[in-house]
């Protein structure tokens, strides 16, 4: 079973923030999130939406949804997200050729990914 309180905790002090720093960042005191990472009280929606930010992580990761299949984008330009989104669509929308391999779509967009992430 998944433990809030715990995860909180190590991504807290994984970005070196007390208690208190993170209270002060969410608008609560740092007795309260001591109150998250013990499991006494769980943090409203506003509150776990501020963490997310702060800690650059999505609600689903702090909140414990085990997606084994995410992919962060996060330090990539809009361009290359576009190009990721792009493939990903391409590859579960499109049927594979006859002959094997890549589609000329997937061949043209990876080719575009390797322009754009040796730039």
């Amino acid at each position: 079973m998944f433990d809030f309180g715990s995860h909180l905790r190590m991504l807290r002090e994984k970005y070196g923030i007390s208690q208190e720093e993170l209270g002060h960042r969410v608008g609560r005191a740092g007795s309260v999130i001591s109150n998250y990472e013990n499991n006494l009280k769980v943090p409203t929606l506003d509150v776990l939406t501020t963490m997310a930010a702060i800690y650059n992580v999505s609600l689903d990761y702090l909140v414990g949804f085990d997606k084994k299949d995410q992919v962060l984008l996060n330090d990539m330009t809009d361009r290359q997200r576009d190009l990721i989104h792009r493939l990903v669509k391409e590859l579960k929308e499109s049927t594979k050729p006859k002959s094997g391999g890549l589609s000329a779509d997937q061949q043209e967009i990876l080719n575009l990914l390797m322009q754009e992430f040796s730039k």
